[in-house]
Formats: C-alpha cells, sequence, structure tokens
C-alpha cells in the first residue's frame, strides 16, 4: 500500500508502515536544519518529502494519514481565537482541502477544537491510555474509506503528561508528536483495509 503522512516530522506513524511493508513517506514543512540535534538523527533518514504535503496529495496514494498543525484550531488556545481569527480560517481552509485530497482512504487528526463546529464532528475520539500508553491526550479523528481504530492495549493511568508538560523550545513538537502504541495500531488496522 503506499501511505502518505502529511504534516509529520517525526517519521514516528511512516516508520510503523514501513516495518509492515507498506510504501509509507512522511511530508512536512520542516526539514532536518529545523530539527534539535537529539531529532535529527532519528527522524530523517529517508522516506520524507520536505515541503507542503498539498503538493504531493495527486501522487497515487492508497491511504492518506494528516496531522495539520493545531496551534489556530485546538480548543486549549481558544482563549486567543477572537484574535486570530484569519489564521484561524486559513488553519480550517488547510484541513479542508487535507480532507478532500484525492485519496480513497484519509484520516486527519487533531486534538479537541474548531474543525467540529466549523467543518464537522469527528468520527472518533482515541486517548493514548487505550493504545499502552498511561496518559490523556484526547484525539480525534475524522476519516474516510477507514474503520474506527480499535484499542489495541488499554492501560491503567492517566496522567496529563502533555497538558502539564513545561515550557522548552521543543515543546510544540514533543507535544505533537503521536504515541508509539497509536501508530502501530494505524499501521497494523488500516494497513489492511482493501483498496
Amino acid at each position: 500500500m503506499r501511505v502518505l503522512v502529511g504534516c509529520e516530522w517525526s517519521g514516528t506513524v511512516r516508520d510503523a508502515f514501513r516495518r509492515r511493508g507498506h510504501e509509507a513517506w512522511s511530508c512536512d514543512l520542516l526539514g532536518p536544519d529545523d530539527l534539535p540535534d537529539e531529532f535529527r538523527a532519528q527522524t530523517w533518514p529517508n522516506y520524507h518529502y520536505e515541503g507542503d504535503v498539498l503538493d504531493f496529495l495527486s501522487e497515487g496514494w492508497d491511504l492518506f494519514i494528516a496531522f495539520p498543525p493545531c496551534t489556530h484550531l485546538a480548543v486549549s488556545g481558544a482563549r486567543y481565537f477572537a484574535q486570530k481569527k484569519h489564521e484561524q480560517r486559513i488553519a480550517l481552509n488547510f484541513v479542508r482541502k487535507l480532507m478532500d485530497a484525492p485519496v480513497p482512504r484519509i484520516a486527519v487528526e487533531n486534538p479537541v477544537g474548531v474543525i467540529s463546529t466549523k467543518i464537522r464532528k469527528p468520527d472518533q475520539i482515541i486517548q493514548p491510555w487505550m493504545f499502552g500508553h498511561g496518559e490523556t491526550k484526547t484525539t480525534c479523528f475524522w476519516l474516510k474509506g477507514l474503520p474506527k481504530l480499535k484499542p489495541t492495549d488499554v492501560v491503567k493511568g492517566r496522567e496529563q503528561r502533555i497538558w502539564k508538560m513545561g515550557p522548552s523550545p521543543q515543546r510544540a513538537m514533543l507535544r505533537g508528536k503521536t504515541y508509539r502504541g497509536i501508530a502501530e495500531a494505524m499501521a497494523e488496522q488500516w494497513g489492511r483495509v482493501s483498496p
């Protein structure tokens, strides 16, 4: 299966699909020079397009998983919505383009936010603790041609590690990185969906 993972700098989801034999590529505006040293070596070996994901959508993908930036979309920034209406409008238009991509199977991921009210409600809401991580991070999926993810490893613990994360230069990157258990579930379950 040809898989494009959009707006992914870490390669976590891309690599989960590649380990299962899929032709998976990631794409992000960030390049290796934009990453701190501790991330660079592990995330940029190969199989990555540096650029606007919209430029790569018509290349015959079977599955497209998108992680659009949530800066102007997530409810966690709601107190700033009035000051960034223009940025939010641009972000929502970007999400619409991702959802309308010419790909038969699509998953768009984002936290709880304005996509639910301005575009449509999510098809599924998951938590990391459903996939082997004892943490909470409410994650929404908008799906096309894909089943809902089934929990793979429900664990105890409901720590809000992401929410509590202190300030740092890498904070936004770390908050947006996909949990490995969720990436593995995507590859295992969505990688088996027939064309």
